[in-house]
Formats: structure tokens, sequence, C-alpha cells
């Protein structure tokens, strides 16, 4: 009977043999790209490194605020309708 449970060392093994599968997949990728197709492709790669995270970052730091801006006008508006009631 075959079993179906792995060792650690064969998982690993296993990635290891797609990861290098991968590398050798991305050598011959470059290795036959034009200069041209190769520094419109660097360029790419950089602007999806450094804009996108930013873009991420702003989204989210945008989204707290608002988040917490309406927390505090919703305090604000029940603590005023929570005096009018007093009076």
């Amino acid at each position: 009977m075959k079993t179906i449970n792995r060792t650690v060392g064969g998982v690993f093994r296993e990635v290891g043999q797609a990861a290098a599968q991968i590398g050798r997949a991305f050598t011959r990728a470059l290795s036959r790209m034009s200069w041209p197709a190769l520094l419109a492709s660097c360029i790419m790669m950089a602007l999806l490194l450094t804009i996108l995270p930013l873009a991420l970052t702003l989204f989210a730091i945008f989204l707290l605020l608002k988040i917490a801006i309406a927390l505090i006008a919703g305090h604000h508006a029940s603590k005023h309708v929570h005096e009018n009631k007093e009076h």
C-alpha cells in the first residue's frame, strides 16, 4: 500500500526541483529576449515593484483614516444627540 504522507525532506526536495525548473525556464527566456525587450521588461518590473506597493500602502492608510474619521464623527454625533435629550 502506498502512503500518502510525505516526509518534510521530500517536500523540500520537490520544492527545490520546482524552483530549479522555474529558474531554468527564466534563464532561457532571458537569453532569448532582445535588448529592447529586456529593457522594457526591466522597466515594467521596476514599476510594479515600486509603484504597486506604494499604491496599496496609500490605499490602506486612507481607508484606515476614513474609518477613524467616521468613528470619531459618529461618536460626536451620538454625544450631541444624547446631550439634546437631557435638556
